[in-house]
């Protein structure tokens, strides 16, 4: 997915902030799903972040296009390890290991990952 970076992105210094890298990756898993016609979550059942290890290796900037991919580590039932990496031009410029865990958001209880989602997930990682 590409994100192109507005003066809104960034910080005083004129460099994007800190936090948004971890919103692109998040406005990456999402479109995932939207582009497959699928939600990425039911009245019930969502994927939330359990544990996050960020990287940030670079800096990007006002009027850079950036590119966020998204690798499937480790698919179960019930959660998922992904490797997101941004790059600038062919630069990687930040990496996170994300874990996320189907959850049931009503009762908070572990759920499985419901199959239309899975479907998209295991094509992903065979893809």
């Amino acid at each position: 997915m590409q994100v192109r970076i507005y003066y809104e992105d960034t910080d005083c210094g004129g460099i994007v902030y800190h936090t948004n890298y971890i919103k692109y990756c998040e406005r990456a898993r999402s479109e995932l799903f939207f582009s497959n016609g699928v939600m990425p979550n039911t009245d019930r059942i969502g994927l939330v972040v359990r544990h996050i290890e960020c990287d940030f290796l670079d800096s990007a900037k006002l009027g850079d296009l950036l590119v966020v991919s998204s690798k499937i580590l480790k698919l179960g039932k019930s959660s998922i390890i992904l490797k997101q990496s941004i790059n600038l031009d062919t630069k990687v410029i930040f990496e996170a290991t994300i874990k996320l865990a189907c959850i049931d958001v009503i009762n908070k209880k572990i759920e499985k990952i419901p199959s239309e989602i899975l479907k998209i997930l295991e094509a992903m990682q065979n893809g």
